[in-house]
């Protein structure tokens, strides 16, 4: 007799079609039959070992985060509710260019140091792994062998490449180090990664010129992988950027995936045709393409990502030895207050739009939950100082929320065919963006209930089988009889993100079951102690 059958569901089934009524069965992790309108029919109902009554529910494929930084959080965290509780099953890591794999110990200090205020210093997790193949090895065994809350893929960090081949100097690769980064590319996606990622506003993958992306690009689509570029400007030169990112992957003839696809800044206000228009043409032309966004306008980052390009060639112990000399300070500050620095995407900066969402430092816990230019008036300075001052204190471990989002701009983009979900999720800090926790609910309950932007089964497509399809997942994404067995149960009528900028860890509402590998990680709203999540390997050509 089957595992589990799921009984009188209301199923969207990712694919875009209407949603119908059905009684679903799983067993050995997969979904092994679906029996439509099983009651209405009075045929012989499938029966099984447990019966889940879902009258009332909506069962979709469990959720695909195709952007999270999660990457030292599932080996630290077995429950992970920030997205099991979701409903998300599966989480795309190695994002913007830095992550711990492929390293060395000198390149795995100095992620580990650069991205502090993504995932914490690490202190408190073994780095046992060197290689992307160990890495995704490390993933399967999670806690005591039995793997980590939900499923993860991985993207091969370009920014991390550089720093192993080339190091963090301004400067174009030499044929031989660009031969060695071709070959730590190749081999992360014999590995298993999905793709390769880039920060092109982060030091040092920010440093490579369009033939050297181009060039490693070339790897990727020789591996059927994908590319998925923060690129050089959300702000000023935006649509400048994503141009030269749809040019160069065609070029390479690679597929395209453009993280946290948003249109930021006062510069950007009402774009988003521009940029729809952009990647029509492109697409038109035979381009393939996808995109991520999250359902929010504010975003977040490492304050320390604010300066110049300049400033922080060399790595961290580089930009601290900068900040502390005044003179070298100034310049920063009149980079990136009159000039408009790179790192804060040619535009000056706004202190008021900067709020502190975490640090490293409990002394320095005042500041969370303010803008910069608020606790420099508290403090009677100038707002540059008050920033110098948190960078050096914390060792570069700032949060922040960056208020530069137009609501617009957000629910155009999410209209797109080729338009997916991704949380961009930092899990640290006292007060972290709210679409850690709730980026998923929070497409379901606003931009499907409550404004109607997206119908449910549209947005249950650009969560689930969009995703999937983009990952090469052949048995992921849909609810379909062979596939597996990733599933969620929420009710339309309440589905809700319980998370809120004042209250940011607060778990969503209506989302009472979430199915990974056939097996139960949230059963009535409450987190179990199964640990079915593993590591998903890129399908081979």
């Amino acid at each position: 007799m089957e595992e589990l059958v799921i009984r009188d569901a209301d199923v969207v089934d990712g694919s875009g079609a209407p949603s119908y009524r059905a009684d679903v069965v799983v067993d050995g992790g997969r979904i092994v039959s679906i029996v439509k309108e099983a009651a209405a029919a009075g045929c012989q109902r499938p029966t099984a070992r447990r019966e889940l009554d879902a009258d009332g529910l909506a069962l979709a494929p469990g959720f695909i985060d195709m952007h999270a930084h999660s990457d030292l959080a599932l080996l630290r965290d077995p429950d992970h509710s920030a997205k099991a509780a979701q409903g998300v099953t599966l989480e795309v890591l190695g994002q913007d260019g830095l992550s711990y794999a492929p390293v060395d110990d000198r390149t795995l200090a100095e992620v580990r140091r650069a991205i502090t205020g993504w995932n914490g210093d690490g202190d408190d997790i073994d780095f046992s792994w060197r290689s992307v193949g160990e890495y995704l090895d490390r993933l399967d065994h999670g806690f005591d062998g039995e793997g980590i809350a939900v499923n993860a893929a991985y993207l091969i960090p370009q920014g991390t490449v550089r720093m192993l081949a080339v190091g963090w100097e301004d400067r174009e690769a030499t044929p031989q180090e660009l031969d060695r980064m071709r070959l730590l590319v190749a081999d992360g996606l014999r590995e298993g990664a999905v793709g390769m990622s880039s920060g092109l506003t982060y030091t040092p993958g920010m440093y490579a010129k369009d033939a050297e992306l181009t060039e490693l690009c070339r790897v990727v689509a020789a591996h059927g992988g994908y590319y998925c570029p923060h690129h050089r400007s959300y702000g000023a030169g935006a649509l400048e950027a994503y141009e030269e990112m749809v040019t160069l992957t065609r070029e390479a003839g690679c597929p395209l995936h453009l993280a946290h696809a948003t249109m930021n800044f006062g510069v950007n206000k009402g774009k988003a045709p521009d940029l729809l228009t952009l990647l029509d043409k492109a697409l038109a032309e035979g381009a393939d393409i996808t995109l991520d966004t999250y359902p929010y306008t504010p975003g977040c980052t490492t304050l320390v990502a604010m300066l110049p390009s300049w400033a922080s060639e060399g790595g961290p112990e580089a930009i601290l030895a900068r900040l502390k000399v005044d003179t070298t300070a100034e310049r920063i500050r009149h980079h990136m207050e009159v000039v408009g620095a790179d790192g804060c995407h040619g535009v000056p900066i706004e202190w008021d739009t900067i709020e502190i969402s975490g640090v490293g430092d409990p002394a320095l816990a005042p500041y969370v939950g303010r803008t910069v230019q608020h606790s420099a008036d508290l403090r009677g300075e100038a707002p540059w100082v008050t920033a110098r001052r948190l960078l050096i204190e914390d060792g570069l471990g700032p949060t922040i929320l960056q208020h530069v989002g137009h609501e617009e701009n957000v629910r155009q983009i999410m209209r797109h065919p080729v338009h997916t979900g991704g949380s961009d999720g930092i899990l640290r800090g006292d007060k972290p963006h709210p679409r850690a926790y709730g980026t998923f609910p929070r497409y379901l309950a606003r931009y499907v209930r409550e404004l109607g932007v997206l119908s449910l089964e549209e947005c249950v497509a650009h969560l689930t089988g969009r995703p999937a399809a983009r990952l090469r997942l052949p048995d992921r994404g849909l609810v379909r009889e062979g596939y597996r067995a990733d599933l969620v149960l929420f009710d339309p009528a309440t589905v809700a993100a319980g998370a809120t900028f004042e209250a940011p860890r607060t778990l969503p509402a209506g989302i009472p079951h979430v199915i990974v590998d056939g097996r139960f990680v949230i059963e009535d709203g409450r987190r179990t102690d199964v640990l079915a999540g593993r590591a998903v390997r890129r399908t081979p050509r």
